[in-house]
């Protein structure tokens, strides 16, 4: 099958552009990347421009090098030690892929300065840079922490090396809830079967869209009434459990698409990708007329409040969430009091 792939501007972002003849497999097989779309206008599909991907489709790392490719000779050891050493713990190949960014980033930074010969003292400069220079987000600065703690302490075995670098407070987000009234609105507007589907499984089970896009047919067992959560985040399997009113919607479902290994797959077969139930969602939002600044993560999010609401204990939510932490599922009750909604302003009595 023959392609070929070059770099395109597109929407001010460099892009990588692939072209071939219309193919069901080639499709299938573009879908999977990582940031993968496809363009009407230009009628081409295109991918992120990153180091990854030019090597992926042969593209020399000239112009536009990435932050990876810029880092000096001296650090390109370190990082491959650091890469190493994530592989050996077993994580996941998302957390790889942002600890590497994150800490690529920092040993670009660097320049010539060795990261083992590395002080407290330049570190905090880099934190700083980040936070004056950068404007990053508390968020983000976390996470590039994150990355060089994990060489300091697990690559270099220097324990509490950062105890000395206060980390930015994390202002405290409360989860968007979407109310069951606009739920139920937004179903009811939905006629695409498949889409109707994903969308009542991702509430009725509370999950990630990572996780809904995962989803085999293998893994749903209409006897038991439960589904399997296969490597979940922090590669953690679960069971949750099916809700019996999508039981005869699935069975049509099943009819109708007859999906060969994923229960939701693309037109032209395949894992069906998070970019596009995410705009499956975005487009139920409008259609329904919901105006809320929410993402397809907001139905796990009801689901976990709604079930706090129907007086379900908060373990047995954490469990269905797969939660480690009972403190990240203890959140849900800042957004579910009911006591404190009944509670009538003065303004009211006046």
């Amino acid at each position: 099958m023959k392609w070929s792939a070059s770099v395109i501007k597109y929407k001010s972002e460099s892009r990588i552009a692939v072209y071939f003849e219309k193919n069901a497999e080639l499709i299938a097989r573009i879908k999977q990347f990582e940031g993968a779309r496809w363009s009407q206008s230009l009628v081409v599909w295109h991918l992120p421009d990153n180091e990854e991907n030019r090597v992926r489709f042969k593209i020399p790392i000239t112009e536009g090098k990435t932050a990876l490719s810029q880092i000096k000779n001296n650090n390109q050891l370190v990082l491959k030690r650091f890469i190493e050493q994530i592989q050996l713990k077993g994580y996941s190949n998302s957390t790889l892929k942002t600890y590497r960014n994150e800490f690529g980033l920092f040993l670009n930074y660097l320049k010539e300065l060795p990261a083992e010969t590395c002080t407290t003292e330049d570190i905090r400069d880099y934190i700083l840079h980040c936070i004056n220079e950068l404007k990053l987000s508390e968020a983000t600065v976390h996470s590039r922490i994150n990355a060089i703690k994990f060489y300091y302490e697990q690559v270099l075995r220097r324990e509490r090396f950062l105890l000395e670098i206060p980390r930015p407070k994390k202002p405290l987000k409360l989860p968007k809830v979407i109310a069951p009234a606009d739920i139920k609105k937004m179903f009811e507007t939905v006629t695409n079967l498949k889409h109707n589907t994903m969308l009542k499984l991702c509430y009725g089970l509370g999950l990630r869209v990572s996780e809904i896009v995962n989803l085999k047919v293998s893994d749903i067992d209409s006897k038991a009434m439960q589904v399997f959560i296969e490597r979940a985040k922090g590669k953690k399997d679960r069971y949750v459990n099916l809700p019996e009113s999508i039981l005869p919607q699935l069975r049509i479902y099943f009819i109708e698409y007859k999906p060969k290994i994923y229960l939701f797959e693309g037109q032209y077969g395949g894992q069906y990708s998070s970019r596009s139930a995410q705009q499956v969602f975005k487009n139920a939002m409008l259609k329904a007329k919901i105006n809320k600044e929410v993402s397809i993560h907001s139905l796990r999010h009801s689901f976990a409040t709604h079930l706090l609401e129907q007086g379900t204990d908060i373990r047995f939510i954490q469990e269905l969430l797969g939660h480690n932490d009972i403190k990240t599922t203890l959140i849900y009750t800042e957004v579910s009091d009911k006591s404190i909604r009944k509670i009538i302003s003065p303004l009211d009595n006046l």
